[in-house]
């Protein structure tokens, strides 16, 4: 019998047959609903910016083209800056409550935007909900990834996408109805909710481990497993792979356990990035009213809404099942083919260049004189009208099979646990710097050059998508967070060894 075995191994199956998941479920509801809120405020700016650039807007309140750009460009700003704090709260407090306390600039930023009286308020209130956001894009993932069991782990650990996404669809759905204040004073509610939830859930046990605290954690693990579960096995994983950890320096980092994962989770949030997905939530409508689509651009939002919630659940489906490799392959390929129709259809319809309109959204009148048959009429009633729509939709459902949620997944499973918490705090830093240069600039490049050049840099990006994830993203469907960081530890193996001198040696026969 060979020397080698997983650190999991089939002994374990009575075990796993008596954990009750129903604990474990409630915690991770209480920590998305702080994703929530996050793709709720994400993408506030959509039905929000045409009524503020609207010729009957509050004079206080109207805003250019520049000023529409940083409303829709800062929340990303902000979320670099909350993924900066959760780089050391992650570490210094920990995950648990580094989420409940995103709720603070959360709150406080909804309560700007909807009181506001000048642009200043505005900007500072959607800085604000960035910050929350990039604490939550970055404490949450790992959160629910060192809570969760490796059966369960592919599927929770796509509900912070999954949420995000339908926290984004109510904000949608919502905006054709609902005043733009009353907006901002829904989207404190959520943050509300998951404090006082949060409240009564356990920390990690991982992270108890590392503080040494073994009755907590051994406690934090049954109540998240269920009190038959025997946790020993489990508990003992934890603490080998803490054991094995050490105090990372500089020099450290050189080496590949540790270098490896960081750059493919920074590599892979870049590219999440550039693929333009930001952008394309934030101006939805403004996309949409420029690309002369057959329907009303606030409608337009709400089935793109849709068809984003229904990929990400068939994703979180198929996360186990098809692996995460397959699916990045299939969403790059699904994206690349709808940005490649997108750049054409706008290069077909662009105008000759110059000097663009004014503003970069347009008016939406959301009176209730205003029938949805009367736009629909005043609209192109053909086939290349919907094209755009038809191609945005594969986009975001592209998009929401893979690069959406299992670059959040991925980011939790392979970084290092004595790096864990600050490298997904740089990793979303990244992600958001990148988010915030390509939000303010596709405002500007549409408004001199049209959709054309953004789709064809957007086209691009994801052919890169595609090589990278055949080139350098391991596929790490069914296995524990031990033997991904054996992976990387030896290069060439998910195995963990019995010793450490079996592991330096390979198996023995």
């Amino acid at each position: 019998m060979g020397e080698e075995t997983p650190l999991l191994n089939r002994r374990l199956t009575a075990t796993e047959s008596k954990i009750h998941n129903s604990k474990l479920f409630l915690a991770v509801f209480s920590a998305v609903l702080g994703n929530f809120s996050f793709g709720y405020s994400l993408v506030y700016s959509s039905p929000v910016l045409p009524r503020l650039t609207a010729p009957d807007a509050d004079p206080r309140l109207r805003m250019g083209t520049e000023q529409a750009a940083w409303f829709g460009s800062i929340y990303t700003l902000g979320a670099a800056a909350g993924g900066l704090g959760a780089m050391l709260l992650n570490d210094l407090i920990g995950r648990k409550l580094s989420i409940m306390t995103s709720a603070v600039p959360s709150t406080i930023g909804y309560m700007l935007m909807g009181g506001a009286v000048d642009i200043r308020m505005l900007l500072v209130g959607r800085f604000l909900t960035g910050v929350a956001g990039g604490m939550t894009a970055a404490s949450i993932p790992v959160y629910i990834s060192e809570i969760s069991h490796k059966a369960v782990r592919g599927a929770l650990g796509s509900c912070p996408q999954i949420t995000a996404v339908f926290g984004a669809l109510v904000l949608y759905a919502m905006g054709p109805a609902v005043p733009w204040r009353w907006l901002a004073v829904a989207g404190e509610v959520p943050a509300v909710l998951m404090v006082v939830l949060l409240a009564f859930m356990p920390s990690s046990p991982r992270r108890l481990l590392a503080l040494g605290r073994e009755q907590q954690a051994e406690g934090a693990l049954r109540w998240l497993r269920g009190r038959h579960y025997d946790t020993r096995t489990e508990l003992s994983a934890i603490q080998d792979s803490i054991d094995k950890q050490e105090k990372v320096t500089w020099s450290r980092l050189a080496t590949p356990i540790y270098y490896k994962p960081i750059l493919i989770s920074v590599v892979m949030r870049f590219l999440q990035q550039m693929t333009g997905i930001t952008p394309m939530l934030v101006y939805l409508e403004t996309i949409f009213s420029k690309s002369n689509v057959s329907l009303p651009p606030g409608y337009d939002a709400v089935i793109v809404g849709a068809v984003r919630l229904l990929s990400v659940v068939v994703a979180a489906s198929l996360m186990d099942r098809a692996g995460r490799k397959a699916l990045l392959y299939t969403s790059s390929l699904l994206m690349f083919l709808s940005a490649l129709t997108l750049t054409v259809n706008s290069h077909a319809a662009a105008p000759p260049p110059g000097p663009g309109p004014p503003n970069l959204t347009v008016s939406f009148d959301l009176g209730p004189h205003n029938a949805f048959g009367n736009t629909l009429d005043a609209r192109p009633q053909t086939a290349a009208g919907l094209t755009p729509l038809i191609s945005t939709m594969v986009f975001i459902f592209g998009y929401a099979m893979g690069w959406g949620p299992i670059t959040w997944l991925l980011m939790s499973e392979v970084l290092p646990l004595v790096t864990r918490g600050v490298a997904s705090g740089l990793c979303v830093t990244v992600s958001w710097l990148t988010a915030f240069a390509l939000t303010h600039a596709f405002s500007h490049l549409v408004d001199r050059y049209g959709l054309y050049v953004p789709y064809l840099g957007f086209t691009v990006v994801c052919v890169l998508c595609l090589l990278f994830t055949a080139v350098c993203i391991p596929e790490t469907r069914g296995r524990t967070l031990e033997e991904i960081e054996n992976y990387f530890r030896t290069g060439r193996t998910f195995t963990i060894s019995r010793s450490a001198s079996v592991a330096e040696s390979g198996p023995r026969r």
